[in-house]
């Protein structure tokens, strides 16, 4: 397995996507969110199309991802959502290098402003440790605690 520091990283708007690339996110993002999570939800949401995807790829595999959400999609503030890292890449910085970059990414694209996300509960001190603080009550999403987050 390659150090998280030697991953490939991709970032594309959905039009500039390949077929195999496309696969591989709608892959990673069902065996983790739908399979591992055992939750059943509606994945594709329309937000796909509009956004920017960040992929992570050891090699050839995917095995970290975000997708980085315009502004003009998420009530004034851009997003980062979707955050994903395969089974086989966990424990090894990569999540951690995979919001590095995210976080980047996001200020190349849409500037300084702050960056929002949804966290899953159990997620609060790493993402607190990257500059997010909590701005709302734990709420259910698709039957998982969430909070929301923001990195002023």
């Amino acid at each position: 397995m390659l150090p998280s520091n030697l991953m490939n990283w991709i970032l594309r708007d959905f039009s500039s996507l390949t077929v195999d690339e496309l696969y591989a996110v709608l892959r990673l993002r069902s065996e983790v969110f739908v399979v591992e999570q055992e939750c059943v939800f509606q994945d594709m949401d329309n937000k796909d199309q509009e956004s920017f995807h960040l992929l992570g790829f050891r090699e050839t595999e995917l095995v970290a991802y975000t997708r980085l959400v315009p502004p003009a999609k998420t009530n004034g503030m851009p997003s980062i959502g979707r955050v994903v890292v395969a089974q086989s890449a966990r424990g090894d910085g990569t999540g951690r290098l995979l919001m590095e970059k995210s976080i980047e990414e996001t200020k190349k694209l849409f500037g300084l402003s702050p960056i929002k996300i949804g966290a899953q509960l159990y997620l609060k001190s790493f993402y607190t440790s990257l500059g997010f603080e909590q701005t709302s009550e734990v709420y259910l999403e698709d039957g998982i605690e969430h909070i929301e987050m923001i990195r002023r």
